[in-house]
């Protein structure tokens, strides 16, 4: 490159903002002028000019100290690391100061070449130049365990163990691996703790789901910012809490603490699980008013909510709404339709997303997959399932095997479904062969569903989940005498089954029931409904369907009666009747599959009261608007 090229593209009349000053290109330039040019810096090609410039000045780098180590950062801090690297190795050993070593370790560390990093800091070592505080809390950011205990032991050589920045990293590394015992060791022998040592092992327990711990230390930190209330709030989200999550959420608030896109990313998953839509929906006008940027992450998020909370369309709007959607927004959308149903319209976003170039992902795959399951598309199912491998190289995994013997089992094929699982490459975990058994129960399959059953029994793997598909497979066919044997081996072995519980979200509160309850403050108007509906139902010639109330054969039939009438889901939905104005659309959720009773019943309710009730299930969503359910009875 010229003189006069760098002169110009340097001198104050460019449009970079580096030459706002001149650059003299002379032996004497001021190692201050050149330094602060490259702090200016701001793209690669300005950042060569100037080193170029300063090359030309014939000053040798090892004589500018302050200019070398500017030249490396920049160059670490535009992404060119071995040009950073290569600058390091030509400056003389005995100008390398700790400086200088913890810069080149830090920079690869930040852009993840951990072992890289580790590798400078042995050398570093060899070399006979000490870390300091700063080098080894760059350093144990990137260690495994194993890796931390030997950087642990440097700490403790320097002492500098009990440094407060120190020390909290070393939390940080054995939270990061598990080992909560030692982070907890390690936290409660720093004679100092601030603000972000208390985060860190609020942090660890929160993970490891010690949330009463992690809690605990929470309510005892003064000065909480935004980051320790994110960790707790996350943790509740995170063990399947939502409620706690979102009510601690509501204490942050009153705290007047400002969330951040983190709080909010929590917050939509914690909706997105309780099905709390109109929380959601405050969330992202929060969003939008208080200038959190909706970015890739915050938009799959927010379509993960409304998808799970039922409303699709505002989903949709949030997809539409994006600009330039990667794969991982087109995922979302597409596991979106698959679970309310909408086959066709997650087939046609795969044929978008391909005609927009976007390579699909192995996640693509299991919406997509998944979308066949729901509607019964073998064939469908089955070319996309060939295609992962041949035409876009991705080799399946146990949830795409999963998905495929759910889709053959559910459309009747059973015996093939049984063969794949028994010859696909990856060993079959106990959610296939349960996939496997409730096809089996759904199809009569009984010989098939004993000799899975005896597999799980004597693997000892069986859980209460694949002891109630056996009950009801034997229940189903009437053989009550094997009903109640495998209902005396459930409780023998000590399995209980997963009590059934269905949400409902009114004026933005979720309320919980279970078969039977009688806890709600509304409870005599919930039953007086449930009354109601009865004589309604009857009245359109509802049977109840009591073969599927796993109950002793000398129990009256009355009593069955009773119990399907009660349902954690029948509950919830007269709830939703008391508690909403008519027309309105009740959703609720259900942590398990709605079974065939209730959902035969929601389907009478939906036409006897015009309502359209969306359920949530295990499964997947069901719509039900005039007497129908948009699954068509498939599910």
């Amino acid at each position: 490159m010229s003189a006069t090229v760098l002169a110009t593209s340097l001198s104050p009349t460019s449009s970079s903002a580096v030459a706002a000053a001149p650059l003299s290109l002379h032996r004497n330039l001021p190692s201050s002028h050149a330094t602060d040019l490259l702090k200016q810096c701001k793209t690669i090609r300005h950042l060569l000019e100037l080193h170029a410039a300063i090359l030309r000045t014939g000053v040798p780098l090892h004589r500018a100290p302050a200019i070398n180590f500017r030249l490396q950062r920049s160059y670490s801090t535009l992404g060119l690391l071995d040009k950073s690297l290569a600058l390091f190795h030509y400056t003389p050993t005995h100008l390398r100061s700790v400086v200088f070593w913890t810069s080149i370790i830090q920079s690869h560390a930040n852009h993840g070449h951990q072992h890289t990093a580790l590798l400078l800091f042995s050398d570093m070592l060899s070399s006979g130049v000490d870390p300091n505080g700063f080098t080894l809390s760059t350093v144990l950011k990137t260690c495994d365990v194993a890796q931390g205990r030997i950087v642990h032991c440097q700490c403790v050589k320097l002492k500098l163990d009990f440094d407060t920045y120190v020390g909290t990293t070393i939390v940080d590394m054995y939270a990061r691996g598990g080992e909560v015992e030692n982070a907890r060791k390690m936290f409660e022998r720093m004679p100092e703790r601030n603000l972000v040592s208390l985060t860190v092992i609020i942090t660890c327990y929160a993970k490891a789901g010690d949330l009463a711990t992690a809690r605990k230390l929470f309510d005892e930190v003064e000065g909480k910012d935004v980051v320790c209330w994110n960790t707790m709030i996350d943790g509740y989200t995170q063990h399947g809490q939502p409620n706690v999550a979102l009510a601690l959420f509501r204490m942050m608030l009153k705290d007047q603490i400002r969330p951040n896109d983190v709080t909010v990313l929590s917050l939509l998953s914690s909706c997105a699980q309780n099905g709390a839509l109109e929380l959601g929906k405050w969330v992202h006008s929060y969003i939008g008013s208080c200038g959190i940027k909706i970015n890739t992450q915050v938009a799959t998020a927010l379509i993960d909510m409304y998808c799970k909370c039922g409303s699709l369309e505002d989903a949709c709007l949030v997809f539409e709404k994006m600009p330039n959607k990667d794969v991982v927004i087109w995922n979302a959308m597409i596991m979106g339709y698959s679970m309310h149903g909408r086959s066709s319209e997650a087939l046609n976003s795969f044929t978008q997303m391909r005609a927009e170039n976007i390579r699909p992902t192995n996640i693509t795959f299991i919406a997509v997959l998944t979308a066949c399951s729901h509607a019964g598309l073998v064939s469908e199912g089955r070319k996309f399932f060939q295609a992962m491998e041949i035409e876009y190289k991705i080799t399946p995994k146990i949830e795409h095997y999963g998905c495929m013997i759910d889709l053959l089992g559910r459309s009747g094929l059973v015996e093939e479904a049984h063969i794949l699982a028994q010859t696909m490459p990856i060993e079959p975990d106990l959610v296939i062969w349960t996939t496997l058994l409730g096809s089996c129960k759904l199809h009569n399959k009984v010989e098939l569903g004993k000799r899975i059953f005896k597999h799980l029994f004597d693997a000892g793997v069986a859980n209460s989940g694949t002891y109630v598909l056996l009950s009801n497979l034997h229940a189903a066919t009437g053989d009550w005498e094997e009903t109640g044997r495998v209902r005396f081996m459930m409780r023998r072995s000590g399995k209980r089954k997963e009590p059934g519980c269905t949400s409902i979200e009114i004026d933005n509160k979720v309320h919980e029931f279970i078969a039977g309850d009688l806890r709600h403050d509304k409870s005599s108007e919930i039953y007086a409904m449930l009354g109601e509906l009865s004589g309604l139902l009857k009245a359109h010639g509802y049977v109840s369907q009591t073969d599927v109330v796993l109950h002793d054969m000398e129990e009256e039939e009355e009593e069955k009666e009773r119990a399907l009438g009660v349902h954690s889901e029948k509950l919830a939905i007269a709830f939703g009747l008391i508690s909403t104005p008519p027309g309105t659309v009740i959703r609720i959720v259900k942590n398990l599959r709605v079974c065939v009773d209730c959902h035969s019943v929601t389907k009478l309710i939906s036409k006897i009261t015009g309502r359209k009730i969306v359920v949530r299930d295990r499964n997947r969503f069901h719509h039900f608007v005039g007497g129908s359910c948009s699954c068509g009875d498939f599910w």
